[in-house]
């Protein structure tokens, strides 16, 4: 397995660490790496508990691969939603342990979690393309569409708003906020009680659940693939 993403597995537990910079870009090797994780916790039937480094989960897409091209930048972006798709019809329950900044794809790997865990202090949590010049999305609009609340919707994908940690409870990125220390504990005791569902109940209901978005995503990655910008 890439040392992109390290796995570790432990009492039907997988943790998946992002370990790609000081910022955990998100590049093509980061998905195949992620994939890869996902194919290992699905085999072994593990909770998955995703995570970053100390102050970072993810700002966002490898800007050096976005900027390459926009056959580069469209092929990173369709890879990147099909991931968000995978997350979201995972058969077993996603936490995200994030332990400071989520920007960008960061922020839409909150929004692919069942259960998504921030920690106090001066972090950012927003959709910042339009702030750096991107053009939003499909896929990434209805993702948030879907998971954040009706005015913060607005305020994050066509503002950029960035929201501190406990703000991003209320918009619908995170559920809880934990001082540091207690992240990674907080995370094993929710995976712990996660565990605890029948695993075949989850995966159904989760799917009828999200059975409309999963639809309007697929439409919406076939979109991008076509026009992005």
């Amino acid at each position: 397995m890439s040392e992109l993403i390290t796995y570790h597995a432990e009492d039907g537990i997988a943790t998946l660490t992002l370990n790609n910079g000081k910022v955990n870009a998100i590049s093509p090797d980061v998905i195949t790496a992620f994939n890869a994780a996902l194919d290992r916790a699905e085999e072994e039937r593990a909770v998955v508990i995703i995570t970053g480094q100390p102050g970072i989960l993810s700002g966002g897409y490898d800007l050096k691969v976005m900027t390459a091209g926009p056959k580069e930048a469209i092929d990173l972006v369709t890879a990147g939603s099909t991931l968000a798709r995978r997350l979201l019809s995972h058969p077993f329950p996603v936490i995200v342990a994030c332990p400071g900044n989520a920007v960008a794809k960061g922020a839409f790997l909150l929004l692919s979690a069942d259960y998504r865990i921030g920690v106090e202090g001066p972090y950012k949590i927003c959709l910042n393309e339009v702030q750096i010049g991107m053009t939003m999305h499909h896929a990434g609009i209805e993702l948030a569409r879907d998971r954040l609340t009706r005015s913060t919707f607005q305020r994050s994908v066509n503002n950029a708003e960035v929201f501190d940690p406990h703000g991003a409870v209320v918009a619908g990125f995170l559920d809880k906020v934990v001082p540091a220390e207690q992240l990674q504990e907080t995370a094993l005791s929710a995976a712990r009680e996660l565990k605890k569902l029948n695993m075949l109940a989850h995966k159904n209901t989760k799917r009828k659940v999200r059975k409309a978005l999963l639809e309007t995503l697929d439409k919406a990655i076939e979109a991008d693939k076509g026009h992005m910008g």
